[in-house]
């Protein structure tokens, strides 16, 4: 029993009834055991942690913010701490390195019940234990606005083996992991009633990052450009485009669109393709992969988790379109989704 449970907690207790000392301990209770490369973990001023010999590091940041990224009324306390840290091992995938670390840093109200801050360390405790990677430190302060959760998380990987979004060629094949659209979708649902649960909401609540794709890609160095879809597959082909100074085609027929999202979509009078392109949260890896490495390829769809889906090609013509027509653009946090151009069948934009 940690410190911070030691004594009995008053009904209704919140944050604000224990001290930091406490609270973090609540924390290191719930997390896996330190590994020997880890010198000073959580307690002291800052983390020592050994070096990885033969191997670069690779560091993300990510802050999830509620009401910007999360709305209380209808995500659980453990899906935000899953989604914190989620969020950042997708930066990893997408870069084809290993988790190592972890840094948390929490910005609380004092009103906060205590069973709420638990679940949130449950939360990211738990995928931290599933992706063997371990927090070793971080921040506790108190806040009168928003919960705040923000997350630096640190991987490794061979120098040779990194990805990046600016390596694609003309004539490049581009494949996605998994299936788009269910994030949207799932949002959209718990919108409209908060108390649904299905693979879409699920998969909006707690994103499945894709490391165990994007470690195969690095590692057999088939991806000649990569990035995740944390803001959507619209943003992450233009991010693609603009890296690489390549034009992108996108064959509408071909994208795998989770069956749930399509028949939501559709339910709502929305394009299914434009909905699933635009929206976020998916998560995924797009993948540009040179035509010769087909073989390679097919060795690491054998052995991902998730099916990779070819579903369009690099190309001089400057610009992304899908099916000739010009890709809508994804979710930008200082501008709201561009709905000026729409593909063709979108009924929000006729």
């Amino acid at each position: 029993m940690s410190e911070g449970e030691a004594r009995d907690e008053p009904r209704g207790a919140t944050v604000s009834d224990f001290t930091e000392r406490e609270l973090v301990a609540r924390i290191a209770q719930r997390l896996s055991p330190s590994p020997d490369w880890l010198i000073v973990g959580i307690g002291d001023d800052a983390a020592v942690v050994e070096p990885e010999r033969n191997r670069v590091e690779v560091f993300t940041v990510d802050a999830l913010v509620e009401g910007v990224h999360f709305d209380r009324r209808f995500v659980p306390p453990d899906a935000i701490g899953h989604r914190a840290l989620a969020v950042n091992l997708s930066d990893l995938a997408a870069m084809g390195a290993a988790p190592r670390l972890a840094l948390v840093s929490m910005a609380l109200p004092a009103d906060l019940p205590i069973t709420d801050f638990d679940a949130i360390a449950l939360g990211f405790a738990g995928l931290a234990a599933a992706h063997r990677i371990h927090i070793v430190g971080g921040n506790l302060t108190r806040t009168s606005g928003p919960i705040t959760v923000d997350i630096t998380a640190v991987g490794t990987v061979k120098r040779r083996q990194a990805l990046t979004r600016a390596g694609a060629r003309v004539g490049d094949v581009l494949y996605v992991s998994g299936e788009i659209g269910a994030a949207a979708a799932g949002l959209q649902m718990l919108r409209h009633d908060a108390s649904t649960s299905n693979s879409c909401t699920e998969r909006y609540l707690r994103p499945q990052p894709r490391l165990r794709v994007g470690t195969l890609l690095g590692r057999n160095r088939v991806a000649s450009a990569c990035i995740d879809l944390s803001d959507g597959f619209a943003d992450a082909a233009q991010q693609i485009a603009a890296a690489s100074g390549v034009g992108v085609e996108i064959d509408a027929a071909t994208l795998p669109i989770a069956a749930g999202a399509r028949e939501w979509f559709t339910s709502r009078s929305q394009n299914p393709v434009t909905a699933a392109l635009t929206g976020g949260d998916d998560y995924e890896l797009l993948v540009a992969v040179r035509p010769r490495l087909r073989r390679q390829l097919a060795a690491v769809m054998r052995q991902a988790d998730v099916p990779l889906t070819r579903v369009g090609v690099c190309v001089a013509t400057p610009g992304v379109t899908v099916d000739g027509v010009t890709m809508p653009g994804g979710y930008g946090h200082f501008r709201p989704f561009d709905k000026l151009r729409v593909l063709p069948g979108d009924v929000e934009g006729r």
